[in-house]
């Protein structure tokens, strides 16, 4: 099953053109239809657009950018670039030019490839604050476009340069972290790094070459990249590109995955919207729902004893035949396995989920960790937790002062995946990389008795209330973001006597709420309207309960402008910055100590 073992990414692109030649590779949507190539035109391209890159005078050691969404050119300038032994930096189209200034500065840059001719114009535009950077190619443009990507790969066909077979030990690329805390750090990643990771995924989990999925995870993240990009194309699979992140639904009834590679918002979103779907629809197909539901969960209490029922198991067949399976078509029809990195999934997200009848696999890792370090598999599997450490990887747990649950402590990680360090920075990589190799994750959580990771939060995110009770508030958010009326959250409490929140409602669904009784319209007048309050005190309490005392909001007040990258107040991988929501709303806070 697939490549086999490899010792760099340029083995895996030419291993599976080779082995999966007619299989199709990449879907994109056009004139309304998806259109798919194969493995053999992919290869053909990331030949041509090698050669190209050579004739820019690309070599060894270079660094070339990424600016685009998922799509098929950014596959090919990856390849590409790697069989010239030169360095990949990708970066997201939503970030701000500051920030590209500063990475292809950062990174010194050579070449920056990018999506359209209006990025192009602003990248140009910066060429004065970043020395190193000397030619810019939009992925817009016909062959006869000089200076455009298909010109490129014209010149490279005309002019083919061979690929090299970089050492494990050479560079793969920069990944930048999403500066959650500040500037953004190169992480550096060899291909011996990321193709650890490509071996052991193809050791434990198995894909397959009818395998498909839908791409809307930004390959400029380490997780979307290593568990899509290069372990889809080491195992002969398809992807197809979602068309947005809000046509997600649509696209998965034209793809039809088998494998959905997301994170937890996603997954929030997806269980979000079957329960309000579900209630809509009310009567015996909501009783044949929550009936289902139950028999499963009933199923998986017994599981967990060793024991089945077979009263259980035929009522099983019955809800997935009635019920679940047409759950299912609107995914297409297909989906067997919902993968999801990035944060922890709650138990009750995962759960319901996995009661579809599809299996839900979470793993943990880091850009600096190439990024898996542990998953749930096949055959090793535990709902709730990040599995347990990937072939080749040693996970333990070091002891935290100011952390009181017995057990928990920083996560430390040993393996041929861990980074080299963070670029131009050795103060911050003495920081994390140990003595033996090892790296501190900054991350916090525990082991059981089975070797399973279960994740309780960040170090650098907890923080003492005046009681000298440390919370850490991640976990605690994604509980409260259950409630249909909470689209996000923030809480804090950092030095004061008790944790308030920072509530972005559920538009929709306050407004139907309202709606059936009467209330307000307007959004700004609703969260001013005492039932309202009452509403959201009754939704916290509810998630809040199997939270300790100390940790649970005694206040709260509305954010009527959604967390976004435009405005700053999220990662382009979807983390809050947690210092920009709290300055932005410090007025608020401090409010609600009053």
């Amino acid at each position: 099953m697939g490549v086999g073992k490899v010792s760099s990414l340029v083995e895996v692109q030419q291993r599976a053109c080779a082995r999966y030649s007619g299989n199709r590779l990449f879907g994109t949507k056009r004139s309304g239809r998806y259109q798919w190539n194969t493995y053999r035109e992919f290869g053909d391209l990331v030949d041509g657009l090698r050669g190209g890159l050579a004739s820019l005078g690309v070599g060894a050691g270079d660094r070339v950018a990424l600016i685009a969404d998922n799509r098929v050119e950014w596959a090919v300038t990856a390849y590409a670039t790697y069989g010239l032994a030169a360095c990949v930096v990708p970066m997201y189209e939503k970030q701000a030019p500051s920030e590209w200034a500063y990475i292809l500065r950062d990174a010194g840059v050579k070449v920056a490839v990018v999506a359209t001719r209006t990025i192009a114009d602003k990248v140009r535009g910066l060429q004065q604050e970043v020395p190193s950077l000397e030619v810019v190619v939009p992925m817009e443009g016909s062959v006869t476009e000089a200076g455009s990507f298909a010109h490129l790969v014209g010149v490279g066909k005309a002019s083919p340069v061979a690929a090299v077979s970089p050492a494990p030990e050479v560079l793969a690329g920069f990944i930048y972290t999403s500066g959650t805390t500040g500037s953004p750090k190169g992480v550096l990643l060899t291909h011996g790094n990321l193709a650890s990771n490509v071996n052991a995924m193809q050791e434990i989990f198995p894909m397959e070459e009818a395998d498909s999925s839908l791409s809307f995870l930004p390959w400029a993240h380490s997780f979307g990249q290593t568990c899509e990009l290069h372990c889809m194309i080491a195992n002969g699979a398809s992807v197809g590109f979602a068309e947005s992140v809000a046509t997600i639904m649509p696209n998965l009834l034209e793809v039809r995955p088998t494998l959905l590679f997301s994170v937890p918002r996603i997954f929030n979103k997806i269980y979000d919207g079957l329960s309000k779907r579900m209630a809509k629809l009310g009567g015996v197909k909501q009783g044949l729902f929550e009936a289902g539901l139950a028999n499963a969960r009933a199923r998986r209490a017994l599981a967990a004893r060793g024991r089945s029922s077979w009263l259980l198991e035929r009522k099983a067949a019955f809800f997935d035949k009635v019920v679940f399976s047409k759950v299912r078509e609107s995914f297409g029809g297909r989906l067997k396995y919902a993968i999801c990195g990035g944060a922890a999934l709650s138990r009750e997200v995962a759960e319901f989920i996995d009661d579809l009848n599809i299996q839900v696999y979470e793993g943990y890792g880091l850009s600096e960790t190439s990024p898996i370090c542990t998953a749930n598999a096949p055959g090793r599997r535990r709902i709730g937790s990040a599995g347990r450490a990937i072939p080749g990887v040693q996970v333990t747990i070091e002891p935290v002062e100011e952390v009181q649950d017995a057990g928990v402590g920083e996560i430390v990680i040993h393996g041929p995946n861990v980074m080299q360090g963070y670029h131009g920075l050795p103060e911050e990589t003495a920081k994390v990389l140990m003595a033996d190799g090892g790296f501190r994750t900054g991350d916090l959580g525990r082991l059981d008795r089975d070797g399973y990771l279960w994740i309780t939060g960040r170090v650098k995110e907890q923080y003492k209330l005046e009681n000298g009770k440390y919370v850490v508030p991640s976990p605690l958010e994604e509980l409260l973001k259950l409630s249909p009326f909470i689209s996000q959250v923030l809480l804090y409490g950092a030095n004061r006597p008790y944790n308030v929140a920072l509530i972005v409602p559920d538009a929709e669904a306050l407004g139907a709420w309202a709606s059936s009784r009467q209330r307000p319209a307007e959004l700004a007048k609703l969260v001013q309207d005492d039932a309202v309050r009452a509403l959201f005190t009754e939704e916290i309490a509810q998630r809040s309960r199997d939270f300790k005392a100390y940790e649970r909001p005694r206040r709260f007040d509305f954010v009527l402008e959604e967390f976004s990258t435009e405005n700053g107040m999220l990662t382009p991988s979807m983390k809050v910055k947690r210092r920009v929501v709290i300055e932005a709303h410090r007025d608020k806070i401090e409010a609600l100590f009053g």
